[in-house]
């Protein structure tokens, strides 16, 4: 299985990394040691909305290589819905078997056409906004449409992951991973 974590300017670095840490332990502990990973951007340089760095692997490569793509929330995330170029890259991703979010990430994959007939879910001051992009906005942690799956605020990003690994590996690797992070909660 091959993820690609999208990054951009403005994003939320939590969005990406809480999801991103109990995913790539299904490699790291032996539960799908195929796992690979790359982090796609369509610019080079990128930073979250508080300056830290990121180092993309992919720029503006085709995301449709990748089984799942992964797309942050932040406030990046409101200026890229209507960057034409932005979406169109993202559009690659059609062929991806999943394409999940993190809160306003949502609204990007909203843009790019994927929630079309669909229910979602975002951070909840972003509930009107993605209104336009679905068929109903869910008041939810995760919202699990098939092949879309959406996560409402930053914090719901590690519940996200954990039920990724379940959905990916199953009940025993998601209970051993949330025990490894310590993560209390269900």
């Amino acid at each position: 299985m091959k993820i690609g974590f999208v990054v951009y300017e403005g994003m939320t670095a939590l969005d990406l990394i809480g999801v991103y840490d109990p995913l790539i332990r299904l490699k790291t502990m032996g539960f799908i040691p195929e796992l690979s990973w790359d982090i796609c951007a369509y610019a080079s340089g990128v930073r979250d909305s508080s300056g830290l760095a990121f180092i993309p692997t992919r720029v503006r490569e085709s995301l449709g290589g990748h089984e799942m793509i992964v797309v942050p929330g932040g406030s990046g995330s409101r200026k890229l819905v209507n960057d034409a170029d932005f979406i169109e890259w993202l559009k690659t991703a059609e062929p991806c078997r999943l394409k999940v979010s993190v809160c306003t990430g949502s609204l990007l994959l909203g843009a790019a056409g994927f929630l079309r007939g669909k229910k979602a879910t975002t951070h909840p001051e972003a509930f009107g906004e993605l209104r336009e992009f679905c068929s109903s906005v869910v008041d939810k942690r995760i919202v699990d449409e098939g092949d879309v799956i959406t996560a409402r605020g930053v914090s719901s990003s590690i519940d996200l992951g954990l039920y990724l690994c379940e959905r990916l590996a199953g009940r025993d690797a998601e209970e051993r991973i949330r025990r490894q992070i310590d993560y209390p909660y269900r």
